[in-house]
């Protein structure tokens, strides 16, 4: 348990540098969303789930007692993750602009009064040294955060590793947030735990995210390629091509493979012609 004596000016340092980072993290990809007009690739249900996950983070993050701004990040975390999630249900979902705006302003209303209701609730035992339930709040919090992270891992899945929709300034801020935050709580007094595992998870989940990317532009460096000197975008390139993991297949066959087949083939065709009954 963190309290206010082990905050330490250190902790306070690195924990508002986080917390400026996640105020910020996801308006690269708000203004993405908005500049594209489109959310392919982005889940709606990774943004939801993260701004769920504020709620239980921020009544465990307050009962804790940590450092101000850690506190307020949550809030802020989750405010965003609704904006960007009304996006995706306004570009890709066909919702109208009021009825994803209105969803947005209630979701966030019923949030922040269930946060409230969290804290008012068990500030009470947790005063009085009954700590198990702000434990069970907090691995809530864990669980949604990387329950948040796994929809964008099917998208990669669907896509052979490619990622789309996702802005790269936003996973990298993302990131830095976590980590950022993880050194705030490790210069306290105390390290809390549960509060390690949350940004902890954040940043593991996002290297795979990068790595997976990663493996993908390697994979398909030919292609890329030959979609520049043909002045092609890569998409254009698969479309032409067909579907990414057929053209990784057929780009991975061992050279001598087309001329064993052809040669196949003239031996099957040698064949059917040979044992063809002559006509009288």
């Amino acid at each position: 348990m963190a309290d206010t004596e082990h905050v330490t000016v250190a902790s306070n340092i690195l924990g508002t540098i986080g917390t400026v980072l996640w105020c910020i993290q996801l308006i690269p990809q708000i203004w993405y969303n908005w500049r594209q007009k489109k959310t392919d690739g982005l889940p709606p249900s990774m943004m939801f789930l993260w701004a769920s996950c504020a709620v239980p983070m921020g009544a465990y993050l307050i009962l804790q007692k940590v450092n101000i701004p850690l506190q307020i990040q949550p809030q802020i975390f989750g405010f965003f993750s609704l904006v960007s999630w009304g996006q995706v249900l306004y570009y890709n979902h066909n919702y109208s602009q009021a009825k994803a705006i209105s969803l947005v302003i209630g979701t966030a209303a019923l949030f922040g009064g269930l946060e409230a209701l969290l804290i008012l609730t068990l500030r009470i035992p947790y005063n009085k040294g009954v700590t198990w339930p702000d434990v069970v709040v907090g691995v809530v919090a864990a669980v949604l955060l990387a329950s948040g992270l796994l929809p964008p891992y099917f998208e990669l899945w669907k896509r052979d590793g490619r990622v789309i929709g996702f802005n790269w300034f936003f996973l990298a801020i993302d990131t830095l947030g976590g980590l950022f935050s993880l050194f705030a709580l490790a210069a306290q007094g105390t390290f809390d735990i549960l509060g390690g595992v949350m940004y902890i998870i954040v940043v593991v989940l996002e290297v795979g995210i990068y790595a997976s990317h990663i493996v993908w532009r390697f994979r398909y460096r030919k292609l890329r390629k030959e979609a520049k000197a043909a002045g092609v975008s890569i998409d254009e390139m698969l479309n032409m091509r067909g579907n990414e993991t057929d053209w990784v297949n057929d780009a991975e066959k061992r050279p001598g493979d087309n001329e064993s087949q052809i040669a196949v083939d003239q031996r099957q065709v040698s064949a059917e012609v040979v044992e063809q009954p002559e006509l009288n």
